[in-house]
């Protein structure tokens, strides 16, 4: 109940922000996640009187790093120093523990060199060459049919990376073809990877993820989310960044002043048409917010039982960091969902929508995609519901398995064949935890119920005369679960087509329901993508470049300025201090996740009066996590964490009014490596 509650919460809030914001539409509802290779070097000199030249994004873009493939960072030291958020590394860090240690609770300082510990597998990407191929791309599908075209621009970008692969400015570095504008330009990156990446310091999980999910993108926040790595290089020794590099500055950014965010925003969907944006409020967003909710809730119980287990406690943290991560996709999705419902914003939407039309005479892509979609709805649920997946439960598994076996028998499969399949749904039959599987079953059951569509059979079919509640009963004491029956039933090709088995009936008509949806959907995603494509193309047309294209968690810079907002009827600072954080630590009881381990309990003036987290206008998303915040001389005065809650509705529209990033003060991580953890040779390095 307590969810939901906070659902409804989040959802008002949103819409109470929306009704004071304007309704006219700009081309900056797009956002301002500029690319490397078409540098606004203009807009900053307009806006911010900057004469950002080549060589200064040359510099920035060097700086920054892909981390692994899921978050942002950046260099800050001469010596292969890297930094990142808290909740980028965590899950990752907790495998170089120790017997004994946890850093959940008690952080890690690497106190020399030969103290910072490598992480096998983890690597950090570089991106050293950028190069425009489109007209290249472009001209190779020119003359060809739409059915064709993909596949001749396919064949062109294939040919484009042999080539590139044995060019000497290229050579040795991980390709990779960008498309922008649904297809409207293309570009070549190449990415240096470095593989010996190093732990140097990391914060109690309290600080790092300090206010939990209920802070979570919310403002004003106190919250210490950074990490330290270092790259060594192939000769064992930290590497050189010393040419490239952003020089740490404590100091921060005033309000007002101009900072950028360099960094990999994940994915947004702005160029998404009106009828996309509705099919995703209505369907999509709506079933997938229902199934991360259940899922979460359910594992915190699990959570809740393994803390009171000491020989529990690495499986604990473990589960702990998918919670987390649920949590957050869970808070974010309702953000999307709820500005999806905010007649302001659509609105916008749709009245950028028409005025690309009216300079689009003749030309019917937008009807042609809502059709499209519209033919769509009657599978929406099955799509979702019926896809495998772990956080399902095995019982959906099983069900796929047994459909599986069926296609195969009626294809008349080979027995070597319908062997293996035999023995995938003896595999996942092993292990099978009756009273957890069911758990996940009637979540399964009360989502499909919800969401089935109007006149749809395939519930009623599966119930076959059953109440809900004795169905789930009929399938949890299935003959599938017992290895003699299972093995007569399945045992001769056909003999399971005659059984009365709820489980292996249900498995028939999930499968067929299932299979059907996804032909739906793939028959018309190639015209989907096709008429993608031209409306991105046409919006492309009408302003050009000064529409930045989606975000593709590739390296984007975008500008702003530290700016506080007005909300819930007072102002938001553009700074907090740590003053801040001890007060919501008292206020909230002392208790997670405004806890506060034993060593910051006597604080100093000093670290008091610092300032801790600050928020800019800047356009971010998902995977800017870990991006550093620099000001126009290239010194990093912060790192991006999150947004506010107002940002999330930032997937299809950007808000400039009242979007912000958040980040952590470059002063508030110098100030805890200071006094807290006293990492004095953390604290030189960064003053180099």
């Amino acid at each position: 109940m307590k969810v939901y509650l906070q659902l409804i919460l989040a959802l008002c809030l949103i819409s109470t922000v929306a009704v004071s914001q304007s309704t006219e539409h700009s081309v900056y509802d797009f956002g301002k996640m500029w690319t490397f290779e078409q540098p606004p070097i203009k807009q900053f000199q307009d806006q911010y009187g900057i004469n950002a030249d080549e060589e200064w994004f040359e510099d920035v873009r060097l700086s920054a790093l892909k981390f692994a493939s899921w978050c942002s960072a950046s260099f800050v030291s001469p010596d292969g120093l890297i930094m990142t958020n808290h909740h980028c590394s965590r899950d990752e860090a907790i495998k170089l523990q120790s017997a004994g240690e946890n850093f959940d609770k008690a952080g890690f300082v690497a106190a020399g060199l030969g103290d910072e510990r490598q992480l096998e597998g983890l690597f950090v990407e570089q991106l050293i060459q950028v190069e425009d191929i489109t007209d290249r791309v472009l001209a190779a599908g020119s003359s060809a049919a739409d059915s064709e075209r993909m596949a001749m621009i396919n064949s062109e970008i294939e040919k484009v990376q042999l080539e590139y692969e044995s060019n000497s400015d290229w050579a040795g570095l991980r390709l990779q073809v960008v498309s922008f504008y649904s297809g409207g330009r293309y570009s070549l990156y190449g990415y240096k990877k470095y593989e010996d990446i190093r732990l140097v310091f990391i914060p109690e999980n309290d600080l790092g993820f300090y206010g939990g999910d209920p802070d979570n993108f919310t403002y004003p926040r106190y919250n210490l989310d950074c990490t330290f790595w270092r790259a060594y290089g192939d000769d064992g020794k930290p590497l050189d960044t010393s040419e490239h590099y952003f020089k740490f500055n404590p100091e921060g950014a005033a309000e007002g002043e101009p900072v950028f965010v360099i960094g990999n925003p994940g994915r947004t969907e702005r160029y998404r048409t009106v009828a996309q944006l509705e099919y995703d409020r209505d369907y999509r967003y709506k079933q997938l917010l229902s199934f991360l909710t259940h899922r979460r809730d359910n594992m915190q119980v699990e959570y809740d039982a393994m803390v009171k287990n000491p020989s529990k406690e690495g499986e604990a943290q473990v589960l702990l960091g998918t919670i987390n991560n649920l949590s957050n996709g869970i808070k974010a999705y309702s953000g999307i969902l709820g500005g999806l419902h905010d007649p302001i914003l659509m609105g916008r939407k749709i009245a950028m929508e028409e005025e690309i039309k009216s300079k689009s005479p003749g030309i019917n892509y937008w009807d042609d995609l809502e059709e499209d979609y519209a033919a769509l709805l009657p599978d929406a649920w099955a799509i979702t519901h019926l896809a495998p997946s772990a956080m399902r439960g095995k019982v959906l598994t099983i069900m796929h398995d047994i459909a599986n076996y069926d296609a195969m028998v009626q294809g008349e499969a080979a027995e070597a064949e319908l062997d293996e399949a035999r023995q995938k749904i003896n595999d996942d039959v092993v292990g099978f935890d009756k009273t957890k599987e069911r758990v996940l079953f009637s979540m399964l059951m009360d989502e499909i119920e919800a969401d089935i569509y109007s006149g749809d059979m395939t519930l009623s079919k599966m119930l076959n005369g059953k109440t809900k509640a004795q169905f789930i009963d009929a399938v949890m004491s299935s003959e599938v679960f017992d290895t003699a029956a299972r093995e007569k039933c399945f045992g001769s090709k056909n003999k399971y087509q005659k059984s009365k088995d709820a489980l292996t009936n249900a498995s028939l008509i999930v499968g067929s329901r299932y299979n059907k949806a996804g032909m739906n959907f793939q028959a018309s995603s190639g015209e989907r993508r096709a008429l993608e494509s031209k409306i991105a193309n046409q919006v492309f047309n009408v302003y050009g470049t000064d529409l930045p294209p989606d975000a593709t968690f590739t390296l984007r810079i975008s500008d702003g300025v530290v700016k506080g907002y007005e909300y819930n009827g007072t102002v938001a600072p553009a700074h907090t201090t740590y003053y801040g954080m001890y007060d919501r630590h008292f206020s909230n009881g002392e208790v997670f996740p405004w806890s506060l381990p034993d060593r910051w309990l006597n604080p100093s003036l000093e670290l008091l009066k610092s300032p801790m987290n600050f928020v800019s206008t800047n356009d971010i998303i998902g995977g800017n996590s870990g991006s550093a915040i620099i000001n126009a001389k290239g010194e990093a005065v912060g790192l991006i964490f999150d947004g506010n809650i107002e940002s999330l509705p930032g997937n299809f529209i950007f808000d400039q009014e009242y979007n912000r990033a958040v980040s952590v003060h470059a002063g508030g991580i110098y100030a805890a490596l200071k006094y807290i953890y006293k990492a004095d040779r953390l604290v030189e390095e960064l003053g180099k």
